[in-house]
């Protein structure tokens, strides 16, 4: 793999309109009460908010009954060892702390106060933050360098009441923990036998090497190189009371020199320290940790070319095994939150290891191997530890952690309910907002060629170049090459068309008469003279989109960023066709908003569908439903509520419904019901307590065109949800038309989806 990065250029540009627009910023606040009315005023604030202040200053413990205390997290930094920039300053390191926040919302829905501090003195710091115990239901220290870190934490932890814990020690060792625990395993070995090699003696590294030890590695098999060589007893310069407990009675004074034999190399220091002859002198099965970013201390390539039994951890993204902090510390503090825990101790960070380490040898599920295009790795040298996007992390990490908390006598508000825990953990991973990582996971694994009608367009150009750095995709895009080429310069792009990606010229393309040929065997006998045809052909980039991914010149299509839907419907029903057992095209859009993903079909082809089209719509949205890894809940909607109303509508959705029951007796589904029966499952129950549909639905079936594309409009701009599609289903190969308000961001979503679709079509056939 390359280890190539985005030029300096493009990405500042992008970061910096990233944080600029569409407001400054990453973070806002939100009201989770509604304030419409007089009454609801004089509930939140005066005099009514007197009620919960009076609880609470008679029990302080029910603040986290009528605040957001309990689920409020300080990011508190003073910018002194930001990763990758240094010492900075507390004001430029915001927005690196308004991201740490942004991850805390998104993989476990804490809510965040970012907090810069102008205090380098350690005292003075903690005075700062102490005094804020009031308003935090914990204290995430970040950026903070060492060794004032050390003593920053060990103080606060001392005054407060609540979690410190400084996450670039601790989370990174927790990781490094699980890693080092499953590749001793995998390799026969036993930590208390390991020996164990640092470069590097920072904060991080040191947390590491104190956890490997309360883990059952001897403090004598450690060795330590920082930038003055070996930490060796009676060394003075850069030592502190930290790094003493690791100094070794020995002459040695090279990383060279102590690398041998060692079973495990923790790098947490800087770009090819560690060199090919170093790695060749480790011992058997050796296990190298090289998390320097964004250049690890050897490349995974070249550690391999001298050793072939060795197994590879690094901070990347673009490895297998990437160490990334965001596989615990979001976990770690949800289940400290959820039992009121006053610390985190070495027995929950023990139990964050131990669920780590664990759910990489779970098997995967069926639902993780359909999210995953069915191409998930299992426990081995490529997949010692989840990767940071697996969804089971939140259902595995919170609780074992809550549970340590509440065996070691931290947790305030025990969980009485783990089953019921675990299905508020469960609902939350739908809610996220990160129903399309395990998509874009799956296209990454085995990128597919993809065509792009439009392919001048700017939205387009900066997908392709996002697809290619990220590998989720291999762009073909329909245009002239002077004008690609211009535009890719004028946007900023590095990409070039002819070197980074291949196109079709629709004015000069040596497959031009071919593709006329096969054009007119599809349309020849739809009143299409052979005159035509070359014209279309030379002028219809759907037509010419269409016919590549017919003739197997690329696998999927993207089209109808400008241009008429029905169109571009047309073009593909007649050339790439229906897909076998399927009468007719339908539409179905992805929502993720604040309650999660939700589905709607048909959202944009079937103007009035018979009861037979709405099952076999239904069938097939369950299907792709599925490759979210995600159980489909289906709701055939109306106005009629269970029988209410007897029309020719609701008696079409009772039909289908019907026809539904016989074909999928697996498919939870219902009907035919009101749209907040549908989302509701307590309104429901009231009128129908026996129904076959439990919890919220996922999957909402209209009974015409109208009010599908209505409630899909209303809901994504009153939502301000995120849309994804529409997702094109019955075709006989993958093609998708989207919208002319579609942004870049969705054209690279919808180019993973039919990555993934063109791979699982690929391995499905004979």
């Amino acid at each position: 793999m390359s280890d190539k990065k985005p030029s300096g250029s493009d990405l500042t540009e992008a970061a910096l309109f990233y944080h600029q627009y569409p407001r400054p910023g990453k973070l806002e606040i939100q009201a989770t009460k509604p304030l419409g009315n007089q009454r609801d005023l004089a509930l939140a604030y005066s005099p009514g908010v007197a009620a919960p202040c009076e609880e609470i200053a008679k029990d302080p413990a029910k603040a986290a009954d009528y605040t957001a205390r309990g689920n409020l997290v300080g990011v508190i930094s003073n910018g002194t060892a930001v990763l990758g920039l240094g010492a900075i300053g507390p004001l430029a390191s915001k927005p690196v702390m308004e991201g740490k926040a942004v991850l805390f919302k998104k993989f476990a829905g804490i809510d965040v106060f970012d907090i810069e501090v102008d205090e380098m003195d350690v005292d003075r710091f903690v005075d700062a933050v102490a005094v804020l115990e009031p308003t935090f239901g914990g204290i995430n220290l970040e950026d903070i360098k060492a060794p004032e870190c050390f003593q920053i934490e060990a103080k606060l932890r001392e005054r407060m009441n609540i979690p410190v814990f400084h996450d670039d020690q601790h989370g990174t060792a927790i990781i490094v923990g699980a890693a080092v625990r499953n590749g001793l395993e995998l390799a026969g070995k036993k930590l208390s036998e390991a020996k164990v090699v640092a470069s590097g003696a920072g904060a991080a590294s040191l947390a590491c090497l104190n956890m490997l030890v309360s883990l059952g590695v001897k403090r004598e098999n450690i060795w330590i190189s920082d930038i003055e060589g070996v930490v060796y007893e009676g060394r003075e310069a850069l030592m502190d009371e930290w790094k003493d407990k690791f100094a070794q009675k020995t002459d040695k004074r090279t990383l060279s020199e102590i690398i041998e034999g060692a079973d495990v190399f923790l790098g947490l220091s800087a770009a090819g320290v560690l060199k090919p002859e170093m790695v060749a002198k480790m011992g058997k099965g050796p296990l190298i940790l090289a998390l320097a970013n964004p250049r690890p201390e050897i490349m995974p390539e070249d550690a391999l070319a001298v050793r072939p039994d060795v197994v590879m951890c690094t901070g990347r993204s673009d490895y297998p095994n990437q160490v990334n902090n965001v596989l615990c510390f979001p976990y770690i503090f949800r289940g400290a939150l959820d039992v009121g825990a006053t610390t985190i101790n070495e027995e929950m960070k023990h139990a964050a290891v131990e669920a780590i380490a664990e759910l990489a040898k779970e098997e995967p599920s069926d639902v993780a191997a359909r999210a995953y295009g069915g191409a998930t790795e299992t426990f081995g040298p490529k997949y010692l530890i989840p990767s940071p996007f697996d969804q089971r992390l939140i259902l595995r990490i919170a609780p074992a952690v809550a549970k340590a908390a509440m065996d070691t006598g931290v947790a305030t508000r025990p969980i009485e309910d783990f089953s019921a825990y675990l299905d508020v953990l469960n609902r939350f991973v739908f809610r996220s907002g990160l129903v399309m990582k395990p998509i874009i996971q799956a296209a990454s694994q085995a990128p597919k060629r993809i065509i792009y009608a439009e392919g001048e367009d700017e939205r387009v150009l900066r997908a392709a170049q996002v697809l290619m750095e990220d590998g989720v995709a291999v762009p073909i895009l329909v245009g002239r090459p002077d004008v690609l080429q211009a535009r890719c310069e004028r946007f900023g792009l590095k990409i070039r068309p002819g070197k980074d990606f291949e196109f079709i010229n629709p004015q000069d393309d040596p497959r031009y008469r071919d593709y006329v040929d096969e054009y007119f065997a599809c349309v020849g006998r739809d009143g299409v003279p052979p005159d035509a045809a070359r014209t279309v052909v030379r002028t219809n980039q759907t037509v010419i989109s269409a016919l590549a991914v017919r003739r197997g010149d690329a696998d999927a299509l993207i089209c109808g960023l400008e241009g008429r839907f029905i169109k571009h419907m047309r073009d593909i029903r007649q050339i790439i066709g229906l897909r076998e057992g399927v009468k007719d095209l339908s539409a179905l859009s992805l929502l993720i908003n604040s309650r999660g993903a939700i589905f709607l079909s048909d959202t944009f082809v079937s103007e009035n569908p018979t009861a037979e089209e709405l099952a076999n719509m239904a069938l097939l949205a369950a299907e792709e439903i599925q490759r979210f890894g995600i159980t489909p809940k289906a709701a055939m909607l109306s106005f009629s509520n269970f029988g209410s109303r007897a029309t020719a509508s609701s008696k079409k959705m009772r039909e289908a419904l019907e026809i539904l029951w016989e074909r999928a007796p697996d498919l939870e589904v219902d009907g035919e019901m009101h749209g907040d029966s549908a989302l509701n499952e307590e309104l429901r129950n009231r009128v129908m307590p026996d129904s076959k549909l439990t919890g919220e639905a996922n999957l909402l079936l209209f009974p015409n065109l109208d009010s599908a594309n209505i409630a899909l409009n209303l809901l994504k701009v009153s939502t301000s949800a995120l849309h994804v599609g529409p997702i094109m289903l019955g075709t006989a190969k993958p093609a998708h038309i989207l919208t002319p308000s579609v942004t870049s961001r969705g054209v690279v979503n919808m180019s993973a989806l039919a990555s993934v679709e063109a791979e699982t079509r690929g391995r499905a056939l004979p």
